[in-house]
């Protein structure tokens, strides 16, 4: 008889329904995120080309710039001209490197403030991320390049000074595009790592907002202390510019940025147009930077 319920008992859980993937993730780890006006987006220009970029971002956003200097900030031996750009609208890091780029560098679209490097360097490699490389020292604290399913790549840094930048009149969008194959399983790793919550999931959303017409795609906008992400699912069949614009920046007035765009010699690539809840267009800054620029509409 014992047996016989041993062999029933044993049934029962054999049948039993497996845990949903997302419960067989790794267990939750801390929020190291320190705030969105840390968050920059990495930009690597020519150095003919950076003074005159650098010059167009402040006339078409406004904001500030650190003193430009010639810097090592790869563990192995480079050297880059480089400049924090702050703007109301987000901030950039920027880089007109003099010598070769060394691997991994200028693959990476973002750099992310953390609280503590090394424990935010473990908890993203236990949500999915891989190391490009491992933690290294710079001139003013301490980095590391990951990246996450569907080949995403961020820089996470720390300064050994803590730094104190104003807060944002809007937190940019970090644009990312990937194909079904990827989606799901980077938004479920990021959104664990992050802390971040799911704004909306439009399951299609019309394609002409991504460059394909008579198509829809899947978009998916979340929110975290790392800022604002819109992860654009879709065939991966787009046409020039899309894919290319890394950062959505939010200004109060669209018309009058792009104005004041154009007299800084910035290029318009996608004319303004309607979104959901919004109207958009697409530029290129001198040095080859491309930008997605909304503002916010009643729809």
């Amino acid at each position: 008889m014992k047996r016989f319920a041993l062999l029933i008992a044993t049934a029962l859980v054999s049948a039993a329904p497996l845990a949903p993937a997302a419960a067989q993730l790794a267990p939750a780890t801390a929020d190291f995120s320190v705030g969105p006006q840390y968050d920059t987006t990495h930009v690597y220009v020519a150095p003919g080309d950076f003074d005159r970029f650098v010059t167009s971002l402040l006339a078409t956003f406004g904001g500030t710039a650190t003193k430009k200097g010639e810097f090592q900030v790869t563990p192995t031996s480079s050297k880059t001209m480089s400049q924090l750009v702050l703007t109301p609208v987000g901030s950039l890091s920027v880089f007109g490197f003099v010598t070769p780029i060394p691997y991994p560098f200028g693959g990476e679209r973002t750099g992310y403030l953390v609280a503590d490097m090394d424990k935010a360097v473990e908890a993203a490699v236990k949500h999915g991320a891989a190391r490009l490389i491992t933690t290294f020292p710079d001139p003013i604290g301490r980095d590391a390049v990951v990246q996450w399913p569907g080949g995403v790549n961020m820089q996470l840094y720390w300064h050994t000074a803590k730094p104190n930048y104003p807060a944002l009149a809007s937190v940019p969008e970090n644009r990312i595009y990937l194909t079904p194959d990827a989606a799901d399983n980077f938004v479920r790793r990021w959104a664990a790592y992050a802390h971040a919550r799911i704004v909306s999931d439009e399951k299609a959303a019309p394609g002409v907002e991504i460059g394909q017409q008579g198509k829809t795609y899947r978009r998916i906008r979340l929110s975290s202390g790392y800022g604002n992400m819109a992860v654009l699912v879709s065939d991966g069949q787009l046409p020039w510019p899309y894919g290319r614009d890394m950062t959505g920046y939010e200004v109060p007035d669209l018309a009058a940025t792009l104005a004041k765009a154009t007299t800084a010699g910035v290029e318009t690539l996608v004319p303004a147009h309607a979104e959901q809840g919004r109207t958009a267009a697409i530029v290129r800054f001198p040095g080859g930077y491309v930008a997605e620029i909304h503002a916010k509409t009643g729809a």
